[in-house]
């Protein structure tokens, strides 16, 4: 039985969940995700641990931070004066937001905190600091 190997292309369907739960993506009613093993398309930790799979596989992967979107960075969290932030623009903490960098470069944040004065804004990506789980089939091997 063929086994995914790096430079395969994989089609597999998957659902990541958080430690308590959280469905945080799936393929549930979608295409399945199409992605060039060991081409850095995928986590670290996802692309390891589906390597060796055949095609009807089923697998449950667990994927430490270091190995998903790194960990919690606290010097990526920075105040923004909320004078500069246009009032039409919605800042309730947990709110996630675009904002354009010196260098032209659109950066997500989400909002972390709201006083009057500021805003906390998270750069670190949504997921960093967190343990990812992924239920994987893989369907193909193109």
């Amino acid at each position: 039985m063929t086994q995914a190997k790096p430079g395969d292309t994989l089609h597999m369907h998957y659902k990541g969940t958080l430690d308590d739960g959280t469905v945080f993506d799936s393929s549930e009613g979608r295409d399945p995700l199409t992605f060039e093993l060991g081409a850095g398309q995928i986590i670290p930790g996802l692309d390891a641990g589906v390597t060796g799979m055949a095609v009807g596989e089923k697998r449950s992967v667990r994927v430490e931070p270091a190995q998903a979107y790194g960990e919690h960075d606290a010097s990526r969290v920075q105040a923004v004066d909320r004078a500069s932030v246009p009032d039409n623009i919605p800042t309730d903490p947990g709110t996630q937001l675009q904002v354009q960098t010196a260098e032209d470069q659109v950066m997500p944040v989400t909002v972390v905190e709201a006083t009057e004065e500021h805003l906390m804004l998270d750069t670190n990506h949504p997921l960093a600091g967190k343990a990812l789980t992924f239920d994987v089939e893989l369907v193909e091997i193109a």
